[in-house]
C-alpha cells in the first residue's frame, strides 16, 4: 500500500459498526448519499440486485419517511451536489447523513460518478471529509471502479474501457474536465488527510488481506485508501473486508459488493434465529423482498409497472442516447415509429411557450398509437449552435424548466410511466412532479430501474405504496445519458405504451450497458446536461 501524507486526522484507530446490522430491528441497514439523481437510481438498483429492499429520496427529506416506517433495508438520498459549490454540497450532504442518522441508519454510502467527475476543489473530498467527520470514521475506502459500465482502475489510474479517464471524452467535460486519471492524486488536491493505495494485488488475495490493510491504515492515520478493482469479484472482496466500516464512498459497483455481504449476513442471522426457534429476523430477503411472489418472481403493480398512457422525455446530447432516440424514431419492422416532437429553444426562447406547445401536440396524438416522445436532445454541431445563440447557461436554464412544465403537464394528462433521458433532466422532472419519494421496481436496463412513485410529497405510506390519487401509481424510469443498449428507449417505451396496457412483465434487458469508450460523454454533449 503507497502513502501520500499530510496532516493527519484524529482517532486513528479502526472503528468498525457493531455486528450484526440486524440487531437494529426494521431499522434499514445502509444509507447512501448520491450526489446526483440518476447516480441515486444506479446505487438503489445495485443494492436491489443483492435482495435487499430499497427506498429512494429525491433531495433532503424534512419529515420522518414513510418508506422506511414500512421497513426497507436501504434508503439512498439523491441530491444535486455534484457541480454546485463545496460548501453547500457539504452542508446538503451532512442535512442527508444526519437524516439518514434519525431514520436508525448506522452505515453511510457516498456514491459519485465512475468516472469521479469533480474538479480541485471537489465536491468529492469536501463532502467525504464532512461525512468521515460526522461518522467518526477513523478510515474510508475511495472506489469508482465500476466495471460493469466499462470502468476499471489498476494501480490508482482509472479507465473507462480500455482508455484512461484522462484520454476519455471526460477530458472535456465542461464542468468537471478530468485531466488526470490518477484517483489517488485527483483526491490529495481536494482533501488535507493522508490517502493511500491498496493495489488489486491484495485484493486479489482476498477480504482478509483488504481488511488487514485497512487496520493498519487507520493505525498510521491515514483517512482515505484508494482501492483498486478490475472485476465484479474484486467488488464483492472489498465490500465483504468493509461490510463493518461506518463509512464507505464510491460508485455504484461497490455498493453492490457491499450489498451482497451485508445481504449475507442477514441471512447468516436469519439462519441462527431459526436453529434456535427464535422468531424471523426482519428486513433483508423478507416477505415482502423483491422476487418474494409465490413464484419466486417479480410483483407486478409492486416491483413491475402495469400498462397506461407513457410519454419518454430526453434532455442528454450524449452518443448513446442520439443512438437510443435515433431507434425510437424509427419503426421497426411490424411497428409504428414513435411519434416526436423537437423542443427548439433557439425558435422559442420561453420556457412556458415551449412546453404549452409540447403539450397541445402530446394532445393531437393517437392515445393507442406508441407512447410519444419530447425532446431536446441534439448533436454536437446543433448543440453548440443553439448555445452560441442563447448563451449556455440561458439555453439550459430554458429546456430544463420547459421539461419539468412539460412533466407535469404529461401527468395532469393522465401519462402514468414517464420515461426520462439524461441527468439534469431527471432533476427537473422529478422537482417539477413533487417526487419526494419512490420505491426501486425492475430495471429496464443495468442501473436503469422503473420507481414506484407518490407524489406531491404524499409520501409512500403502506409497503405497498399509495397512488396518485386516482387509484393508479406514477411509475419513473430516469437514465443516465450514457446508460443502456441502443434499444434500451424502444423497450421502455413499448412496454408501459397505451398500446400494451395488459402488460404487467418485467422489460426486457439485453444486459448491454452501453459502450464503455463512450461512457463518459453525457455532459461534453447536453442541451440539459445529462
Amino acid at each position: 500500500m503507497t502513502d501520500s501524507t499530510s496532516s493527519p486526522i484524529s482517532n486513528p484507530t479502526f472503528n468498525p459498526l457493531p455486528s450484526p446490522l440486524s440487531s437494529c430491528g426494521n431499522a434499514p441497514v445502509i444509507g447512501a448519499i448520491a450526489d446526483d439523481f440518476t447516480g441515486a437510481t444506479d446505487v438503489a438498483v445495485a443494492f436491489r440486485r443483492a435482495g435487499l429492499r430499497v427506498a429512494v429520496h429525491f433531495g433532503v427529506p424534512s419529515a420522518a419517511s414513510a418508506a422506511v416506517e414500512a421497513g426497507v433495508d436501504a434508503v439512498v438520498v439523491a441530491l444535486k451536489s455534484r457541480t454546485i459549490e463545496p460548501t453547500e454540497a457539504v452542508e446538503q450532504s451532512l442535512q442527508a447523513a444526519r437524516w439518514l442518522q434519525d431514520q436508525g441508519v448506522r452505515q453511510l454510502y457516498f456514491k459519485y460518478c465512475s468516472t469521479f467527475d469533480s474538479t480541485v476543489r471537489g465536491n468529492i473530498g469536501p463532502v467525504a471529509d464532512a461525512l468521515l467527520e460526522l461518522t467518526g470514521a477513523a478510515t474510508t475506502v475511495v472506489v469508482p471502479a465500476s466495471p460493469a459500465h466499462g470502468r476499471t482502475q489498476y494501480l490508482g489510474n482509472l479507465f473507462v474501457g480500455d482508455v484512461p479517464l484522462a484520454e476519455s471524452p471526460m477530458r472535456h467535460h465542461p464542468l468537471t474536465p478530468m485531466t488526470d486519471s490518477n484517483v489517488q492524486r485527483l483526491l490529495q488536491g481536494q482533501t488535507t488527510h493522508p490517502t493511500a493505495l491498496l493495489t488489486r494485488s491484495v485484493v486479489a488475495r482476498g477480504a482478509a488481506a483488504v481488511r488487514q490493510s485497512l487496520q493498519a491504515a487507520a493505525a498510521a492515520g491515514t483517512a482515505y485508501v484508494v482501492v483498486d478493482a478490475l472485476d465484479e469479484q474484486d467488488l464483492l472482496t472489498i465490500g465483504q473486508a468493509c461490510v463493518d466500516l461506518p463509512l464507505l464512498t464510491g460508485a455504484a459497483g461497490l455498493a453492490g459488493g457491499l450489498g451482497a455481504a451485508l445481504a449475507q449476513r442477514e441471512r447468516a442471522v436469519s439462519q441462527r434465529a431459526a436453529v434456535t426457534a427464535s422468531p424471523p429476523v426482519e428486513g433483508v430477503l423478507s416477505a415482502d423482498a423483491p422476487g418474494a411472489d409465490a413464484t419466486g418472481g417479480d410483483v407486478p403493480g409492486r416491483d413491475v409497472p402495469g400498462g397506461g398512457p407513457a410519454a419518454v422525455l430526453a434532455g442528454s446530447c450524449s452518443a448513446r442516447t442520439l443512438e437510443q432516440l435515433t431507434a425510437l424514431r424509427t419503426a421497426a419492422p411490424g411497428s409504428s415509429a414513435h411519434p416526436a416532437h423537437f423542443l427548439d429553444a433557439v425558435q422559442t426562447p420561453d420556457a412556458a411557450a415551449l412546453a404549452e406547445r409540447a403539450l397541445s401536440w402530446y394532445e393531437q396524438q393517437d392515445p393507442a398509437g406508441p407512447a410519444p416522445l419530447i425532446y431536446s436532445s441534439q448533436p454536437p454541431e446543433q448543440l453548440r449552435a443553439a448555445q452560441q445563440a442563447l448563451g449556455v447557461e440561458r439555453a439550459s436554464l430554458i429546456l430544463e424548466e420547459a421539461t419539468g412544465l412539460i412533466a407535469r403537464g404529461l401527468a395532469e394528462r393522465g401519462v402514468r410511466r414517464l420515461v426520462v433521458a439524461g441527468g439534469e433532466t431527471s432533476g427537473a422532472v422529478v422537482t417539477a412532479l413533487s417526487v419526494s419519494d419512490g420505491l426501486i421496481g425492475v430495471e429496464a436496463a443495468p442501473g436503469v430501474p422503473w420507481i414506484r412513485t407518490a407524489r406531491a410529497g404524499t409520501g409512500l405510506g403502506a409497503p405497498q405504496g399509495v397512488d396518485d390519487g386516482n387509484g393508479r401509481h406514477l411509475w419513473l424510469l430516469l437514465k443516465s445519458g450514457n446508460f443502456g443498449d441502443p434499444q434500451l428507449l424502444v423497450r421502455a417505451a413499448d412496454t408501459a405504451s397505451p398500446a400494451s396496457s395488459g402488460d404487467t412483465g418485467s422489460p426486457t434487458s439485453s444486459g448491454d450497458t452501453g459502450s464503455p469508450a463512450s461512457s463518459g460523454d453525457a455532459a461534453v454533449e447536453t442541451a440539459v446536461p445529462a
